[in-house]
């Protein structure tokens, strides 16, 4: 076998080891008013302490709702850093996001499902693992244990659980 389809079929392999990471919460507020309040209202519910570049400088975070928008925070002082940028945006039903936050981009969707008059479930699936090098994928992200131990899916069900109390928990 060439050592180019070995490496190839390693790459791959490695890939595979990489699934997105997946989580939910089911919240009692209609799917609109859920999107809504998710986009619009981010910057009072997200825990940005540990969850962001500025911690306890963060005075603000903005979500540009809209196609090429940005997602930002601000800090005390003024400066403004990027967490990504709005690649689709469907609203009520979802949108999609790149995530600046790891040390190379990765890409999260959030869909809002309607399962009744008044309750939505929220997913989110943070995906683009495998364009993390081994070394990248080990690191710890604000979390211990980084990716490989799990800290991505511990954060976003404390992220998730956040928007649920802010929203309504059925």
């Amino acid at each position: 076998m060439a050592h180019e389809e070995r490496a190839r079929q390693a790459e791959t392999v490695l890939a595979l080891k990489r699934p997105p990471v997946r989580q939910s919460v089911v919240v009692r507020s209609n799917r609109p008013h859920t999107f809504d309040t998710f986009v619009r209202t981010l910057g009072t519910w997200w825990p940005v302490t540990p969850f962001s570049s500025g911690k306890d400088r963060v005075r603000a975070v903005t979500f540009e709702r809209r196609a090429g928008g940005r997602i930002y925070e601000t800090w005390q002082d003024g400066t403004e850093v990027d967490w990504g940028e709005v690649l689709a945006w469907e609203p009520p039903a979802r949108f999609v996001m790149s995530w600046n936050m790891t040390p190379v981009p990765t890409e999260i969707e959030l869909t809002f499902t309607e399962l009744g008059p008044e309750l939505t479930r929220v997913a989110v699936e943070h995906r683009g693992w495998e364009r993390l090098t081994q070394e990248q994928i080990e690191r710890d992200c604000v979390l211990p244990g980084g990716y490989l131990d799990g800290s991505y899916e511990k954060g976003w069900a404390v992220i998730l659980g956040r928007f649920a109390t802010a929203v309504g928990h059925p």
